[in-house]
């Protein structure tokens, strides 16, 4: 029986799963974190899908070690690549996975959707299923965003690359009338205001982070896993790229995001 005072895992390819983070703590003032970064083999989007899956196998390994007592995976390429292995192998932790939030944009009413995303998360049966779901019923733009999340590892730093790569991505999309932005990588949300900045009408963006979050708080309850209070709350970083560098790096996107 797992101790409702051990840590929430959170996992992701690099940076961009705290993004995720910031809305789980937010959401669970209570619970413990501890983010691991997979930065020395980032960006998992463009990798095959055999490979994400050894990738995310490992690093569940490690935050087992750590006691965790539920893990997110806040990383839409590993959640369609391995989840189903992950759960398999840990089938007494709750493990959830994010996914590209396209049903919440449908069920809002938006017809003209735009998903970005890894070309791996675009091109895995998970999304694609969704896209025949859903496609019959509003206007779904796909575009995968080669090297986009690779930008955003550098976090400020990294500004000029990322706009200049998003004007040429986002270019062929800006003549349709795009009303709603899902981003499929956890990476974006840190660029968000960039990206709806390209639009000359409002968009609404979706992340799904209010779900997952929903989601795993109801299964914590259902495991009598809940804390109900926590006076000396903890949240930890750790990164298989493992320098102070990188470190400050997680805890700076952690409290301030990428400043423009």
């Amino acid at each position: 029986m797992a101790d409702k005072r051990a840590p929430i895992g959170v996992f992701d390819s690099g940076v961009g799963g705290i993004s995720t983070l910031q809305t789980l703590a937010k959401v669970l003032p209570n619970e413990d974190f501890i983010f691991y970064g997979d930065s020395a083999n980032a960006p998992y989007g463009e990798k095959d899908a055999t490979t994400v899956c050894q990738l995310a196998t490992d690093v569940i390994d490690e935050l087992a070690t750590q006691d965790v007592k539920a893990v997110v995976i806040a990383c839409n390429t590993a959640t369609s690549a391995a989840k189903p292995q992950l759960t398999a192998a840990y089938p007494d932790m709750p493990i959830l996975g994010i996914e590209p939030a396209l049903k919440e944009a449908v069920d809002a009413g938006k017809q003209h959707i735009l998903v970005m995303g890894t070309p791996l998360t675009l091109s895995l049966p998970k999304y694609r299923a969704q896209l025949a779901k859903f496609g019959p019923k509003t206007n779904i733009y796909s575009l995968p965003c080669p090297g986009l999340a690779d930008r955003i590892e550098l976090g400020s730093a990294g500004l000029p690359k990322i706009k200049a790569l998003l004007a040429d991505l986002m270019a062929p999309m800006l003549e349709h009338p795009i009303d709603a932005v899902v981003l499929g990588c956890t990476h974006y949300p840190f660029i968000q205001n960039l990206i709806t900045a390209k639009f000359e009408q409002p968009v609404t963006v979706y992340t799904g982070y209010e779900g997952i979050a929903r989601n795993l708080t109801a299964q914590l309850q259902e495991q009598d896993l809940l804390r109900s209070v926590n006076n000396d709350r903890q949240i930890q970083f750790m990164s298989s790229r493992n320098t102070a560098t990188e470190l400050a790096l997680y805890r700076d996107l952690f409290e301030h995001g990428i400043q423009a």
